[in-house]
């Protein structure tokens, strides 16, 4: 039987006592003004009221497409940026109370998804490493630089050189490096592996799960690719037009995803067999994602949802629990079998939403 959801139960949802980080009905707007001089003000919903928790240790993936409101979700995650409204705490203390924020934010690191952008090209590895440690007044940091290096198996040696002379996949481990330079306790990484060519992707999955074993980590890990947010995540959060409208653990997301925006998604996941791979068909959805300028009324799904009813599109559906710790915004979540079946798969639980 499904529950009406509330920010304080779906902020525990799926998490144990040791919450870590716990985002509470988080709005974020942003005011933009048109060209010309008397050009009108509109208003860019990138986020609005979405309600998380991370508990320590796990992995929460966040995907959706470009411009659902993803980043935005990140910057408040950290403390860069201040949310219009709602709450963002760190082990239950409140990001904004100015008496303990700083205490909070030194918890938290973020690797970006371009690491040459996020690397001064003026500055070797060594001192862009090091930046965390001086900005607390630390000096005498080369031996953390170099342990830190060897945490994400980047050779001494390069810890001189320009941010040129490395490759992406070299890059992009300097700026892990740099994160954890900082012994931080939640890392959010921010599309941190789309940069980087499949293989080399595979390699930094790889070091983020021993590293997270081994310095007890905790990731909120945000991508558009839900393949690779499926490789690492305990828990999966899709975003739509800056709401969450899905949430659940990964393996249940995997078995039978309930808003027909999940179910797309998961059916453009290539599939490993490439004999399976060739017969499959995908769902494709119509139409552009609407502008956040002007998010649809009522439901924001309903302008490209293949299963849209007259209520779609005059009652706004509510976060609600369908399974234990599964939770979806969808007035007839879970009821798509054959509205959402691509053509041409004869059972969805094996090659359409199930796989």
């Amino acid at each position: 039987m499904s529950t009406r959801a509330s920010a304080a139960s779906v902020a525990h949802a799926g998490a144990g006592s040791d919450l870590l980080l716990q985002m509470d009905d988080v709005v974020q707007y942003f005011t933009v003004r048109g060209r010309g001089f008397f050009a009108k003000k509109h208003t860019v919903h990138a986020v609005d009221g979405v309600t998380l928790s991370v508990e320590r240790g796990e992995t929460l993936g966040i995907v959706g497409e470009s411009g659902c409101g993803k980043s935005t979700l990140a910057r408040i995650a950290v403390g860069l940026l201040k949310p219009t409204s709602g709450s963002v705490a760190y082990e239950g203390v409140d990001m904004w109370e100015k008496s303990s924020s700083d205490v909070a934010r030194r918890q938290l690191q973020m690797v970006f998804q371009d690491p040459t952008g996020s690397l001064n090209p003026r500055l070797t590895i060594r001192e862009s490493v090091a930046e965390p440690l001086r900005a607390r007044g630390i000096r005498d940091v080369d031996d953390k630089v170099h342990e830190s290096l060897d945490l994400v198996a980047l050779k001494v040696e390069f810890a001189d050189r320009l941010p040129h002379q490395l490759s992406g996949g070299q890059q992009q481990r300097a700026c892990i490096a740099r994160a954890l330079i900082a012994e931080p306790e939640l890392v959010v990484h921010d599309e941190s592996v789309s940069a980087l060519d499949v293989s080399l992707q595979a390699q930094v999955l790889n070091l983020l799960r021993d590293l997270q074993e081994k310095l007890a980590l905790t990731y909120l890990f945000i991508s558009h690719d839900l393949a690779v947010v499926q490789a690492i995540s305990r828990r999966i959060a899709v975003m739509y037009l800056g709401q969450i409208v899905e949430l659940a653990p990964s393996a249940e997301f995997r078995a039978r995803p309930l808003h027909p925006y999940s179910i797309a998604l998961r059916s453009a996941v290539p599939v490993p067999d490439p004999k399976v791979e060739r017969q499959r068909a995908r769902i494709i959805l119509r139409g552009d994602v609407p502008s956040p300028l002007d998010p649809p009324p009522a439901c924001r799904f309903h302008t490209r949802c293949p299963a849209v009813e007259d209520v779609c599109r005059t009652e706004e559906p509510q976060l609600i629990q369908y399974r234990d710790g599964h939770w979806a915004r969808c007035h007839f979540a879970g009821g798509f079998d054959k509205v959402m079946r691509p053509v041409g798969v004869a059972d969805p639980g094996i090659q359409g939403y199930g796989s």
